[in-house]
């Protein structure tokens, strides 16, 4: 009985069931894995949050989610999600520009954590801007991108007819202005703030304008745009002895490139004990702790609350989240999260080729795109695979902006996948196993047997 209330549950919600099923999933692995890696040690000597504090904020933070999931799944379509993406590379140059220019207007105001300024902070409520940004830009490229192949851009049109300004005609005038720039600001915006996240986030714009049908000829021009700014600043920082870039993060990962501190050596040569060797210690503190969680969880894992390593790294719930899940549930449960998320990528590529306009498509495939990458970054790093970049498991880590944005982009998809749904249902129907067509396939069977007695009974005539 109660199966069959999930199953009618399941059966009565539009859009893609298997991204229905995938996004409950990973929220109730979000409720139970962060309840379980918060140590009660630490938030009793902080003094300033219990584990009943952080499960009543998590609760809150996932019930705002799925109210924000359903917004975005039951109350938009496609073509309102159109003109909203009109829109979405306004507002994020104006929540970067606070960022980069600490502004402060009223309740709303730039505010940094552990020296960088990613977060607005509006009243008591921290946003982080990269996380909104990151969801807006794939929103706006997939309108520019599907405006540039139908050639439909009004403003640009009503421009060109002025004297000066008919330059506004060419093809590439219109990428340069509506592509070009901002994802070229964008990411030199984001940059001031944090490298590794300019980074991916270009990347994922440079794949969603790949996929909107732009070639890579077509993207040399801002590649090689973002490489000569990007050379002319940390040139004309060097001969400024560093004051160009000393407040921001860029100055920061410049240093990396160049070399940076070599933690590691400095903790095996330095007198233990020292500042100097504490210091390294601490860098290099939360990534060994995730590569010993993930060696000591092993195959099944030391089970549920049993983690040792979230004593060591202060937010392992954040940065280390899939460490953690190994830790605790083995390399049996690191696959089954890493399956979800391939099967997002599966399922998103279906909802692709279904639906009907080249915006839905691009739409549908930037944010699923995005969501994996995040996913596979995040287990890379947790892997020591690639150097940290503070990315989180997308719909798992804690983080009340993340969820919210990632619940956001979820939505979208559902509400894509709904106006596709008939034609998915159609396709999924073709690739049933010929035993699952019943009656055509029965009804084929009784013509062959009404023709073999038929021909049975024409031998028995003729003897």
């Amino acid at each position: 009985m109660a199966k069959s209330r999930i199953w009618n549950f399941f059966d009565g919600l539009k859009g893609d069931k298997v991204i229905w099923i995938i996004t409950l999933t990973l929220i109730l692995i979000s409720g139970v894995c962060i309840f379980s890696s918060t140590s009660l040690e630490k938030e009793v000597l902080n003094g300033s949050k219990t584990r009943i504090d952080m499960v009543l904020d998590l609760m809150k933070t996932i019930c705002l989610g799925i109210v924000a999931l359903l917004i975005c799944y039951n109350c938009f379509n496609t073509k309102a999600y159109r003109i909203i993406s009109q829109f979405c590379y306004a507002a994020s140059i104006i929540l970067l520009l606070f960022l980069v220019f600490h502004l402060k207007i009223g309740p709303v105001r730039a505010s940094s954590i552990n020296g960088a300024w990613r977060t607005i902070s509006v009243g008591g409520l921290q946003i982080h801007v990269y996380e909104i940004v990151k969801v807006a830009m794939v929103m706006y490229l997939a309108w520019a991108v599907d405006e540039i192949k139908k050639g439909s851009f009004f403003l640009a049109k009503r421009l060109s007819k002025l004297k000066h300004l008919n330059w506004l005609k060419s093809e590439f005038a219109q990428k340069a202005i509506y592509i070009y720039f901002p994802m070229l600001s964008i990411v030199l915006l984001i940059a001031m703030g944090s490298g590794s996240s300019a980074v991916f986030i270009g990347m994922i714009m440079f794949a969603t304008v790949l996929i909107g049908g732009l070639s890579i000829k077509e993207l040399i021009f801002p590649g090689f745009a973002l490489v000569g700014i990007v050379t002319a600043l940390v040139l004309i920082n060097k001969s400024m002895d560093g004051s160009l870039l000393e407040n921001t993060r860029l100055n920061t990962w410049v240093s990396r490139l160049q070399g940076g501190e070599n933690w590691e050596k400095i903790v095996k040569e330095a007198k233990p004990n020292s500042i100097e060797w504490q210091t390294a210690l601490d860098k290099i503190r939360q990534p060994y702790s995730a590569k010993i969680a993930i060696k000591q969880g092993g195959i099944f894992g030391k089970g549920p609350g049993q983690s040792t390593q979230r004593y060591i790294v202060p937010v392992m719930y954040e940065d280390y989240m899939y460490s953690f899940i190994v830790e605790e549930y083995g390399l049996f449960g690191g696959i089954v999260v890493l399956i979800l998320y391939i099967s997002l990528l599966a399922r998103g590529s279906v909802i692709v080729r279904n639906c009907k306009d080249s915006y839905g498509k691009i739409l549908v495939a930037g944010l699923v795109l995005m969501i994996s990458s995040q996913a596979m970054l995040h287990m890379m790093v947790n892997a020591d695979v690639i150097p940290l970049t503070g990315q989180t498991l997308p719909l798992i880590s804690y983080g009340t902006s993340s969820f919210l944005m990632f619940c956001i982009a979820f939505g979208i998809v559902l509400s894509v996948s709904r106006d596709a749904e008939k034609k998915i249902a159609g396709e999924t129907r073709k690739a049933l196993p010929l035993t699952m067509h019943r009656e055509g396939v029965q009804g084929e069977l009784d013509a062959l047997d009404d023709f073999e007695s038929g021909a049975d009974n024409e031998d028995e005539i003729e003897e």
